[in-house]
């Protein structure tokens, strides 16, 4: 079965839990106190299923003070259902929220126009013009907007259609190349079962027995049983919206901000390498010093600019920063952050991790950080042969180049391949094996 991840997003009240109730007939605000107030202020759940396609609903809160929560939800979406209500038309946390999906690497979408049934056409056709204009140069330029009720139910059918439609082009995520990894979003205990822990899985496959370790605690610990959307399973792979029971662990111990991994040689960081992208609507420039705040998957930790390629970084720019982390995250090659600043709060930045082991340059070496390396999958040999010349005759091994890109030692043959073939590297006949770039050795 096929599985696809979609984050709604807009402004509060404009009707995304509603609209998720009517798409799947699951009520994601399960507090009492959402109930009570009629707004979401934590994340939920849903889902639907169609021939051999399950489709995950994440449904974040839309208040400006719980964006961070939105964000937490978000970072394992596949894609967004932007919702906008034709009554009130763009607000400013469907922009926060627009913008950032979009930093986040969320190639599309579709948007549900809601409250349809209290406005005229005129006005609903007005609201619609008004999001076609905020969607243009994105990457949700061509996202079909579809008008939809709750109350009547017009338009529900057409937009789980479009949803459907949209699922069935996504690309699978990888399961064969990456040990398992979870981003923990939720942590809570169940009398009889232990401490359970829920997130959308973004790698892998895992099963009931096999042992995990959690990240940055470093924890070691056992999974006991799984659940997806209530159902025990034996098994779940990447891009599931996973509860996994686990051993030796206690509630108290975990916070949201933890990764699932597979044991193997990931290893944490407090310094990244980040092409980073100024919003247009950033208030201000950035600059080394800076202090800022770094969302990653479900984490939220404190951080300072440390350097920049080419300072300062101005709005509507981008460039390759190094940011000082006040707290261990994990996090590899091609992973996605957002930056927004602790005071006055708003979100002004994002980007595409692109090293977390890369030392702290020094001022007068900073240009340099312009000419790394890309990190998508086409460009690993590159990657690889650079970080492998920037080791010398100290000789990494292969384990420790995979731990560093976040990759299952049998997917580095390829790409250690062609750089052999190009006689770029030497693959010494060491336990562990090792390699050594050419350019070292002579």
């Amino acid at each position: 079965m096929g599985h696809v991840v979609y984050g709604t997003a807009g402004h509060i009240d404009h009707g995304k839990t509603s609209l998720v109730r009517a798409l799947t007939g699951i009520d994601c605000d399960r507090l009492p106190e959402e109930r009570d107030r009629g707004i979401t202020i934590d994340l939920g759940f849903a889902w639907l299923e169609e021939d051999d396609l399950r489709l995950h609903f994440v449904d974040v809160p839309g208040h400006e003070r719980l964006v961070h929560t939105m964000i937490a939800g978000a970072s394992g979406i596949d894609l967004a259902l932007l919702v906008v209500a034709a009554d009130e038309g763009i607000m400013p946390q469907t922009q926060e929220h627009l913008e950032v999906i979009r930093l986040m690497g969320v190639p599309g979408g579709a948007v549900a126009l809601t409250k349809t049934d209290l406005v005229d056409p005129d006005l609903a056709e007005l609201a619609a013009e008004e999001i076609r204009e905020l969607l243009a140069g994105t990457p949700f330029e061509s996202a079909p907007i579809v008008p939809v009720s709750t109350v009547s139910g017009a338009g529900v059918e057409e937009l789980r259609r479009v949803l459907i439609e949209q699922a069935g082009d996504i690309r699978p995520r990888q399961l064969e190349d990456r040990p398992y990894r979870q981003a923990v979003d939720r942590v809570f205990t169940l009398t009889g079962a232990g401490t359970v822990v829920t997130g959308t899985s973004l790698w892998g496959r895992l099963e009931v027995g096999s042992d995990l370790i959690l990240l940055p605690s470093d924890r070691r610990t056992r999974v006991r049983r799984l659940h997806v959307h209530g159902t025990e399973r034996q098994a779940v792979e990447a891009g599931e919206r996973v509860a996994a029971n686990l051993a030796g662990i206690s509630h108290h111990d975990l916070d949201r901000g933890e990764q699932l991994l597979a044991p193997g040689p990931w290893m944490t960081t407090t310094l990244l390498t980040v092409d980073l992208e100024m919003l247009p609507s950033a208030p201000h420039e950035l600059d080394e010093g800076d202090e800022l705040e770094v969302h990653a998957h479900a984490a939220r930790v404190a951080a300072r600019v440390d350097r920049i390629a080419s300072r300062p970084l101005l709005p509507g720019n981008r460039g390759v920063v190094q940011l000082s982390l006040a707290a261990p995250l994990v996090l590899f090659p091609a992973d996605r952050i957002v930056v927004r600043r602790p005071a006055p709060v708003n979100t002004f930045a994002g980007g595409q991790v692109l090293d977390t082991r890369l030392p702290r340059m020094r001022r007068r070496d900073s240009a340099r950080l312009a000419d790394l390396p890309p990190v998508h999958r086409e460009a690993w040999p590159e990657l690889l042969g650079s970080w492998i010349d920037a080791a010398g005759l100290r000789a990494p091994t292969v384990d420790e180049l995979g731990g560093r890109l976040g990759l299952l030692p049998q997917a580095l043959e390829a790409p250690l391949g062609r750089l052999v073939s190009a006689d770029r590297i030497l693959v010494l006949p060491t336990q562990p094996r090792r390699v050594v770039s050419r350019m070292a050795v002579d």
